[in-house]
């Protein structure tokens, strides 16, 4: 394949490294539940790249596997710390959530964001999923999702999380056991939708009944409003009760237009006042049940949905 030249003083490896952002904001999303972590991540990456001499950066065999070993590690830092954070937090922490790809905006009315800061949607990212990663010990996040997720060995993760590679097998058992423990049999992609389409119409309609029909008795909802606006502080619990809260809080709530949509690559809702989005909500179904809701209401998450 013919290069050609770069123009003069501009760094001839600046396209091979700016090719991997998308992958490291990929990995640093799964292991954070963050995008804006994700991109503080990848943004300290290439700073620590670029901080490096011109002789450093040519001794790097492998540049991409440089900037992932980097970004790993930060991320492993950070979710070290992250338990003392969300002990800061106000209420519940529930994953930021994504909406298609083809929806992101950079958080500006009418300016789409960069598509290599895109996180590819697949069942590595459903909230449910990354829920369960939350619960992981750091170590086992990292080991988990570099294995599991992008297919790195376990001499290269040991690297990573400086541990021996029979330790970090360890790791991702243990990590994999919990994915398995916590998952629900599959529902169709089809069934799925329909069941979040009609918990939507009973839900503008206040058929309480209907609602109740559509949870598991023992089902969950979870909202994220991180002390900027209100929500419950802890998970509602139950069928009934979670029928009666949202239609309570529809009631209480006048103006809100409430929109399928897809979230972290599941069927979802999304609800808008006047324009702007003010919760998105994530669900997850077993058979034809109900089993969580996640309704995330903290404006700092909502970036990439806002409307154009």
């Amino acid at each position: 394949m013919t290069i050609q030249s770069e123009p003069e003083g501009l760094d001839p490896s600046l396209g091979v490294i700016m090719n991997e952002r998308r992958r490291l904001i990929n990995l640093a999303y799964r292991l954070l539940g963050s995008l804006a972590d994700a991109e503080d991540v990848v943004q300290e990456t290439y700073a620590r790249w670029y901080a490096m001499s011109r002789q450093r950066q040519e001794a790097v065999e492998s540049p991409g596997g440089w900037l992932t070993t980097v970004a790993s590690r930060i991320c492993l830092d950070l979710l070290g710390s992250a338990r003392a954070r969300r002990e800061r937090y106000v209420g519940e922490w529930i994953p930021e959530p994504l909406p298609e790809p083809a929806e992101w905006t950079d958080g500006r009315p009418g300016i789409t964001a960069d598509p290599a800061d895109r996180v590819t949607l697949d069942e590595s990212v459903s909230m449910a999923f990354l829920v369960v990663l939350d619960s992981m010990t750091p170590a086992e996040r990292v080991a988990f999702v570099l294995h599991d997720v992008f297919r790195y060995s376990f001499a290269e993760v040991a690297e990573i999380v400086g541990r021996t590679p029979a330790a970090c097998r360890q790791l991702a058992s243990s990590a994999r056991r919990r994915i398995r423990d916590a998952q629900a049999p599959a529902t169709p992609a089809a069934r799925r939708a329909g069941i979040v389409r009609d918990f939507k119409q009973a839900w503008e309609a206040g058929d309480i009944d209907a609602l109740i029909g559509l949870l598991a008795p023992g089902a969950t909802a979870t909202g994220d409003g991180g002390g900027l606006v209100g929500a419950e502080p802890r998970p509602v619990e139950g069928a009934e009760r979670i029928a009666r809260f949202f239609v309570d809080r529809a009631s209480a709530v006048p103006g809100v237009t409430i929109l399928e949509c897809t979230v972290n690559g599941q069927p979802g809702l999304v609800a808008r006042q006047e324009g702007v989005t003010v919760s998105v909500m994530a669900f997850d179904i077993a058979g034809d049940r109900i089993t969580h809701i996640w309704a995330i209401l903290n404006p700092d998450k909502l970036r990439p949905w806002t409307t154009r």
